[in-house]
């Protein structure tokens, strides 16, 4: 068990940085330091932790220059390196070796990173172990157009390799893309290799079903690789952008013993450590859950667990911090995790019997925003996060598809 206090140094900038800095606010009344790209909401001007912008955080001379900097100056205190975001948690484990003796990296090594965050690989590592996943035809760009695919559509494209990806921006780049046609499919591939890519693309079948049939498991692995926490999230809506398809914006927590079961498997299969996230999806055609793709970090949406009571910050600390022996917990509390304005959610949640459970929770006070920090809402501060709720309001009426994802 470590004697010396800790502090933790975390990188990115978005809801996933500030929704982590919250917790470790809540657990132990510290506030983090941050670095990420951009002065950006929510993490500028937060009053819960210390944030420095630097437009090349996330280059490799720059990022291992600002850890050894940062925890060479706090040689007293043990610094718990946290990412949030796909190119941090990479770029964390690429330098596992290389920091300071205080730096505390709970992340796998980068060549089962690699193997996992490629989609390609990942749904290899599936097969062995028998977690489902939709069907799927790997595109390598040297095909060109001369090649059939194995099923109809409508179709789903995505980069297998999405931190090179987003390197080559074009006008017209989306996370996901889902198009009905085969000609559709070849254009798509048109403008993602135009940019520059060069990695292959995973083209998959369709599973129909709104964003309720959407799943997401976050999970806590200690450093022994034995799964130690994990949470299910029954997603209700999602955010239709084109950059920001996919991301949640309502979630209730629940409950699901095979699906559980089947993830507990696979990661310590791996003897994965650290935090995992899968993004599942209901296929009612074969009464399957069927796995996306793996973040071999904490998600986006994170808060879903620390709001039902299972806070993220203090797991990683009692495991790498203080050495403890975590018991196994599968949380069941049910609790509402948003950041959308209630009006949103209670317009676009398609299914009444969700909108009657969202109804209970609030009434309950079992709903949380992790924008929405009593200690973090200064006047100046809280207009902004007014002003960007209202917002949902504009992208859901320009963007929501109710023919679903």
């Amino acid at each position: 068990m470590s004697s010396k206090p800790f502090v933790p140094l975390l990188f990115a900038g978005d809801i996933n940085v500030y929704s982590m800095a919250r917790a470790f606010h809540e657990a132990y009344g510290i506030k983090p330091y941050a670095y990420g790209k951009y002065e950006t909401m929510p993490c500028y001007g937060s009053a819960i932790l210390h944030y420095t912008a630097n437009p090349k955080a996330d280059e490799q001379d720059t990022f291992l220059r600002l850890v050894t900097e940062f925890a060479n100056a706090r040689a007293e205190e043990t610094v718990l390196l946290l990412g949030c975001g796909d190119s941090y948690v990479r770029l964390i484990s690429a330098n596992l070796g290389r920091y300071p003796e205080n730096v505390v990296a709970p992340y796998i090594p980068v060549d089962l990173m690699d193997s996992l965050i490629h989609k390609e690989r990942f749904y290899e590592l599936c097969e062995k172990v028998g977690v489902d996943y939709p069907d799927t035809f790997v595109y390598k760009k040297e095909m060109g157009e001369d090649f059939v695919l194995p099923f109809g559509g409508p179709f789903i494209l995505k980069p297998s390799n999405g931190v090179e990806y987003w390197l080559h921006p074009y006008p017209t780049q989306k996370k996901v893309y889902k198009v009905g046609s085969f000609d559709e499919v070849k254009s798509v591939l048109r403008d993602i290799y135009g940019a520059g890519y060069t990695d292959s693309v995973i083209i998959q079948n369709f599973i129909p079903g709104d964003d309720t049939y959407m799943r997401v498991l976050t999970n806590y692995s200690d450093r022994n690789g034995k799964v130690k926490m994990m949470c299910l999230g029954h997603v209700l809506l999602e955010e239709h952008t084109p950059h920001g398809l996919g991301n949640h914006a309502v979630i209730i927590t629940e409950h699901n013993a095979e699906i559980e079961s089947r993830f507990k498997a696979l990661l310590e299969e791996l003897r994965y450590t650290g935090f995992s996230n899968f993004d599942i999806k209901y296929d009612r055609r074969d009464g399957k859950y069927k796995a996306f793709e793996i973040n071999t970090r904490q998600g986006r949406s994170n808060y879903y667990v620390t709001g039902a009571g299972m806070n993220l910050a203090e797991l990683v600390v009692r495991d790498r911090i203080y050495g403890e022996n975590l018991p196994e917990t599968v949380v069941t509390n049910e609790s509402l995790w948003m950041v959308v304005p209630k009006g949103v959610a209670f317009k676009y949640v398609p299914e009444e019997e969700y909108r009657t459970r969202m109804k209970k929770l609030i009434a309950e006070g079992k709903v949380k925003n992790p924008l929405l920090y009593g200690p973090d809402l200064a006047l100046k501060r809280r207009i902004k996060l007014e002003k960007n709720l209202l917002g949902h309001y504009i992208k859901f009426r320009k963007y929501y598809d109710l023919g679903g994802k």
